[in-house]
């Protein structure tokens, strides 16, 4: 239990994956943190409201979690939003708008902590990206480039920061049950004329071992990552059979 009694600070806290990694991680035995936009109704971690996308919000975040709970051990970078449009009606605003949280946001955390993992000579940053990181697909090209670019730029900060004791990795989701998904096959379902069913048996086919992700999973991931010692690792889930 590598976690136990660390201070884990996790984006997007407040549900979904995010929610799922800060309750794993608690019954590691981690102090947590989380940092949502969504309105805080109270729970069993310590939580502030921010986002991400403005280096401000970030660092009053940062500052009053570790009032709270000490150092910040480990970083878990989960805050993100998808939206979907063809390219030539992609506009500046929703291009700016997915960029700015799933990207930027992830730059703007993971440069808050650097110093003080650096400094204790040992700290964990995993970064949640998507399979979306690592192929193209229709209709989400801004998504698509916000991560890919979360994966190159893990890759990056694993390279700077070797020998350090610090570690980044990614984790990179297929479609996982999560409000975001239902949300998606709502879309789908609304502009195809697709049943439900037949949008989740397409999303399925597009996963790695051809199912839909639990949150569960890739709360799993992402302690396994923590647990370990390798950096610059992109971690697909659901985990492809050998």
């Amino acid at each position: 239990m590598i976690a136990k009694d660390k201070h884990a600070l996790v984006t997007g806290g407040g549900r979904g994956i995010g929610l799922a990694i800060a309750v794993r991680l608690a019954a590691e035995g981690a102090r947590v943190s989380i940092v949502t936009r969504s309105p805080l109704a109270g729970g069993e971690f310590f939580a502030t409201q921010g986002d991400v996308a403005d280096e401000t919000q970030v660092r009053h975040a940062f500052e009053v979690s570790r009032d709270a709970n000490g150092p910040i051990d480990i970083l878990v970078n989960s805050a993100g939003i998808a939206e979907s449009a063809p390219v030539q009606r992609t506009d500046i605003a929703m291009w700016e708008r997915i960029l700015a949280t799933n990207l930027t946001g992830t730059f703007l955390c993971a440069r808050e902590v650097v110093r003080e993992m650096t400094g204790a000579g040992w700290g964990r940053i995993v970064n949640i990206a998507s399979t979306a990181g690592l192929s193209g697909a229709p209709y989400i090209a801004a998504y698509c480039a916000s991560k890919h670019g979360v994966v190159g730029f893990t890759r990056a900060l694993a390279a700077e920061l070797a020998a350090t004791g610090v570690t980044a990795n990614a984790v990179c989701p297929g479609y996982t049950e999560t409000e975001m998904m239902h949300r998606a096959i709502e879309r789908i379902t609304t502009r195809t004329g697709r049943s439900e069913e037949a949008t989740r048996e397409l999303m399925a086919r597009g996963n790695p071992e051809g199912r839909i992700a639990t949150v569960e999973e890739v709360a799993q991931a992402a302690v396994d990552l923590i647990a370990g010692s390798q950096t610059g690792l992109t971690v697909t889930i659901p985990r492809a059979s050998p």
